[in-house]
C-alpha cells in the first residue's frame, strides 16, 4: 500500500474579478482544487479561459478577490506582497515560454541566481545538486556559456535547472515548449517528466499543446474561469477531442 500523497498546492473557492459595475469581469470563478506533491499536472483550456489567472494565484503573483490559496502549508491569501515574494523565492520554481534568462550571466550563474536572490548561502550540497542538474540536462560543457551562445532547447534546459536548483515545493511551467522545435520540445518534456518520476518534483504546466499535456499524469480542463474536467493521463488524440468539446461548447 502506498502512502497518501500530500497536498502541496490548494485553492479553496478561489475567485478573481477585475473591474467594477458593468465592466466587471470574472476571470476565475469559485475554483476549488488540490495539487498533490510528486505529480505532473497540466492545465488546458481555450484562450481567455482563466488558465493564466489560475497560475498567477497558485504562484502568489496575484491575490484572489475571494477564497483561499495555500502553498506548502502557507496561506498566500493571508500574506502581503513582500511576504508572498519571500515565500515564492523559497517554494516556487518558474519555467517560462520565453526562457527569461539574464543575458549577461553564464548558464551556471543563471541557475544559481534564484538562490542568490533568496539570500541563501550556497552549501556543498547545493553545489553538488547544481552540478548534477547540469550534467543530467546535458549542459556540462555549456555551463560557462551565456544565453546568446545557446540554442533555444539549451536555454530552456538552463531555465529548468534554475527552477529545480532550489528544490521548490512546486514548479510552475507556462507554455515551456512554446518557442521550441519538435525535437527540443520532446527533450524538455522528457526532462520535466524525469524531474517528477526520479526526484518527486511537483510540476504544474499550462499548455495548449495536446502532445505536451499527454506527458502529464493529470489534466485539468478550464473554461470560463471554472474547472470543467479532471482527467488522468490521456493520449494526445484524447486531449485534442476534449479541447474541441470545450471550444464547441463555448461557441
Amino acid at each position: 500500500m502506498t502512502a497518501p500523497s500530500r497536498v502541496v498546492l490548494s485553492l479553496r473557492g478561489a475567485t478573481k474579478t477585475y473591474g467594477h459595475g458593468t465592466g466587471r469581469v470574472t476571470a476565475l470563478a469559485n475554483v476549488t482544487v488540490d495539487i498533490e506533491e510528486g505529480r505532473f499536472t497540466a492545465i488546458m483550456g481555450p484562450s481567455g479561459s482563466g488558465k493564466s489567472t489560475l497560475m498567477n494565484l497558485a504562484a502568489g503573483l496575484d491575490d484572489p478577490t475571494s477564497g483561499e490559496v495555500w502553498l506548502a502549508g502557507h496561506g498566500l491569501h493571508l500574506l502581503d506582497e513582500e511576504a508572498r515574494t519571500v515565500l515564492r523565492r523559497t517554494h516556487v520554481g518558474f519555467v517560462f515560454q520565453a526562457f527569461n534568462l539574464v543575458p549577461t550571466l553564464t548558464a551556471m550563474e543563471n541557475v544559481l541566481l534564484p538562490l542568490a536572490l533568496a539570500g541563501r548561502r550556497l552549501t556543498r550540497e547545493d553545489d553538488l545538486r547544481v552540478d548534477r542538474l547540469l550534467g543530467e540536462l546535458g549542459l556540462d560543457e555549456r555551463r560557462h556559456h551565456r544565453p546568446g551562445e545557446l540554442s533555444g532547447g539549451q536555454q530552456q534546459r538552463v531555465a529548468i535547472a534554475r527552477a529545480l536548483a532550489g528544490t521548490p515545493s512546486v514548479v510552475i511551467a507556462d507554455e515551456p515548449t512554446g518557442n521550441l522545435d519538435t525535437r527540443s520540445s520532446r527533450e524538455v518534456l522528457g526532462l520535466l517528466g524525469s524531474a517528477v518520476e526520479s526526484y518527486g518534483q511537483t510540476i504544474v504546466m499550462v499548455s495548449h499543446d495536446p502532445v505536451a499535456a499527454s506527458r502529464a499524469d493529470r489534466i485539468l480542463m478550464i473554461t470560463d474561469g471554472r474547472i470543467v474536467g479532471d482527467h488522468p493521463r490521456c493520449t494526445p488524440e484524447e486531449i485534442a477531442s476534449l479541447l474541441i468539446e470545450l471550444e464547441v461548447g463555448a461557441a
